[in-house]
C-alpha cells in the first residue's frame, strides 16, 4: 500500500498535542497524529460524498458529515 502525501499541515497538529497538555511533542508523535487524523478525515469525506451522491445532489452538506461521523 503506497503512503499518501501528507494534507494536513504539521504545525497546527503540534499545537493540537500541546493545547491537549504536553510540554514538548516529537516529531514522531506529530507524524502519526497527522497519519491517523489524516486517515479518520478521509474516510468520513468518503462516506459523506457517498451520502450526498445518494441523495442526488453534487454538493457535501453539513448533514452529510454529521451523519457520516455516527
Amino acid at each position: 500500500m503506497a503512503k499518501r502525501p501528507n494534507i494536513i499541515p504539521k504545525a497546527p497538529i503540534a499545537r493540537i498535542l500541546m493545547n491537549a497538555g504536553a510540554k514538548r511533542v516529537s516529531a514522531q508523535a506529530v507524524n502519526v497524529f497527522t497519519e491517523v487524523l489524516q486517515k479518520i478525515t478521509e474516510d468520513i469525506a468518503e462516506r459523506a460524498g457517498r451520502l450526498a451522491k445518494h441523495s442526488g445532489r453534487k454538493t457535501v452538506k453539513e448533514a452529510d458529515i454529521k451523519l457520516a461521523i455516527k
